[in-house]
């Protein structure tokens, strides 16, 4: 009986959890739609707080995405900040008589440097305005402090810290795991470059990957090295070895070496900034963030029926119809969508992917081929569009690139492991198979392939690249050896794609668009329309609400492992021919 009381008294307490839980859930619901619904009004000497530290640059956020971080973030959100609505709000900030300047803290913002590139190219078009911009932040990463050096004044917390010492890119290795597991993995590539199944048959980078990375990690530096030097009235070769010795050691070096002006802390700045206002000691600052400045904001040509259509391309390229990546079914219908739509005059794909499947990649290439018959044609590379996010955009008739964007990787492998040592000796686990034909369990896990199996494997990876080098050469109007000599899988900088015709123009999206109006004889009577529609915040939130819990759950257990566990549970993406780029390559 005592059990059985026990047990009663978890589900009653259970039950009176979820009833709570659901509560707050509503409570917490009822204030953000109170929030969200409050009426938006720019007053008199106001600032654009630009509060981007801590956040994931994306691509493009809804129009009325929700702050998670006014109530706190009781749902643990990863907040992101879009690029497209950021331009949007600074492009009003600099010509809105109401706004005087620009508060900026981005020291530790997550992003990629081709995106942070673009978003600093806005920040400099404002400074020509006439307005200033104040940075300060506790702390700045490689990234927030690349963005943050275009301020006419930087401040830094007297405790804080500055990481200026170069970027580095590391990779994981799962050879010993799998060994130590008994998983087998079979590789079968085309390109001394293609490195992106190093992680399953090394413990270390190959020479040859070395090299690549190498070679454009030391180019993006060179990229950031010269535009603060600009931003900062500084020599290049002076700030380049403040950068390779790591000079800025403690926050007065900051200053010391002119990469801070003052270390303040946030009270003093605030005191700055009410000066440059012309406000009392007391008096509170008029602030204006981006999503409510972007809500202010005019369309442009609202009524224009010369439209370019954006399409946002972000994430893996994955067969189906999925959300979050770049789906072969949905992004295909997109594309399709504005081929037929009388009223799109352009069409820009905006490519932020490591490639992934080459079938779906395949699928989106064919409908690109058939928009470019239709209609002029672009494509706008942000952080990093490679193998099959070059292949998606091989057909377009101008591609543009930032000088730092990681492109190229024009390679193909496909991947497969064997479980039988994991599945007989360490779980004690046999299978056996009956076939009626000689491959009737074609690529079956639980055994060793067959030298047929290796063959046909082999040749399918071979008649992929072939596949691959065509697409490239026919949109780039190369000739197929000549795609072949800068191919293998390599990885390249804008900068260096440029050099090597696999790039024509480098700017950022804005730069893309231009170009789009220009080819289309639309001058500035042309509308920007984006696709794919995106849903209000409250059904996207709704939408992934269950994944998000668990993931909290998972991060929550596990720590700091929680990320090899990821990587992991990756790999069923890996296996099958891929267009992917050498493994996920992550600059710090």
């Amino acid at each position: 009986m005592k059990f059985l009381g026990n047990v009663l008294a978890v589900i009653v307490g259970l039950f009176i959890f979820s009833i709570l839980s659901f509560l707050l859930f509503l409570g917490i619901i009822g204030m953000i739609a109170s929030s969200s619904e409050k009426e938006v009004s720019l007053k008199e000497n106001s600032i654009l707080h630009l509060k981007l530290n801590g956040r994931m640059l994306v691509e493009r956020t809804t129009d009325d995405d929700f702050d998670f971080s006014s109530l706190g973030n009781p749902f643990g959100e990863q907040l992101t900040a879009g690029l497209v609505n950021l331009k949007k709000a600074i492009a009003e900030a600099k010509t809105n008589d109401k706004v005087k300047g620009i508060y900026l803290n981005a020291g530790l913002i997550m992003a990629g440097q081709a995106n942070l590139l673009e978003l600093r190219e806005a920040l400099l078009d404002f400074k020509e305005s006439g307005k200033f911009i104040i940075a300060y932040d506790e702390a700045y990463g490689e990234g927030g402090y690349f963005l943050a050096s275009v301020a006419d004044e930087l401040y830094l917390n007297p405790l804080g810290g500055i990481d200026f010492n170069g970027f580095s890119s590391e990779s994981i290795f799962f050879k010993g795991l799998f060994e130590k597991v008994g998983i087998k993995p079979e590789v079968f590539r085309v390109g001394e470059f293609k490195s992106a199944v190093e992680p399953f048959i090394l413990d270390k980078m190959s020479p040859e990957n070395r090299l690549q990375t190498q070679y454009f990690l030391e180019d993006i530096n060179t990229e950031a090295i010269t535009r603060i030097a600009e931003s900062k009235g500084m020599s290049k070769d002076s700030l380049m070895k403040i950068n390779q010795e790591m000079l800025v050691r403690k926050p007065k070096d900051a200053v010391t070496y002119g990469l801070a002006t003052a270390l303040k802390y946030e009270d003093e700045v605030h005191a700055i900034l009410r000066e440059k206002l012309g406000l009392g000691e007391d008096e509170e600052i008029p602030t204006i963030n981006a999503a409510d400045l972007g809500s202010l904001t005019k369309s442009k040509n609202i009524t224009s029926k010369n439209r370019i259509a954006v399409i946002l391309a972000e994430g893996e390229i994955v067969d189906g119809n999925v959300n979050g990546v770049i789906s072969s079914e949905k992004f295909a219908k997109e594309i399709r969508k504005a081929r037929k739509d009388e009223n799109i005059k352009a069409i820009v794909l905006r490519v932020n992917s490591p490639g992934g499947s080459i079938l779906a990649s395949e699928v989106i290439w064919r409908e690109m081929a058939e928009a470019k018959k239709a209609k002029p044609l672009f494509v706008s590379m942000g952080e990093v569009a490679a193998s099959g996010g070059y292949y998606i955009s091989a057909p377009a008739d101008t591609i543009v690139a930032q000088p730092n964007t990681i492109t190229g990787s024009i390679g193909i492998f496909g991947l497969w492991f064997n479980v039988e040592e994991l599945l007989n000796d360490k779980l004690g686990i046999t299978t056996d198979v009956v076939s009626t034909g000689q491959l009737s369990d074609f690529m079956n896990p639980t055994r060793p392939l067959t030298e047929v199996e290796r063959n046909i494997i082999q040749s399918s990876v071979e008649d992929g690249y072939e596949t691959f080098i065509s697409r490239v050469a026919e949109g780039r109007g190369m000739h197929p050896d000549s795609v072949r000599k800068i191919a293998s899988g390599r990885v390249w900088t804008g900068n260096q794609a440029k050099e090597r015709g696999l790039v024509d123009v480098l700017g950022g999206l804005e730069t893309t668009i231009e170009i789009a109006a220009a080819k289309i004889g639309a001058g500035d009577d042309y509308r920007v329309v984006y696709y794919p529609e995106k849903k209000p915040w409250f059904e996207e939130f709704m939408s992934n609400f269950s994944d998000k819990v668990q993931t909290k759950v998972l991060e929550a257990k596990l720590g700091e492992n929680y990320k090899v566990i990821q990587d992991i549970q990756k790999l069923k993406n890996y296996q099958g021919v891929q267009v992917r780029m050498p493994q996920e390559i992550k600059i710090k």
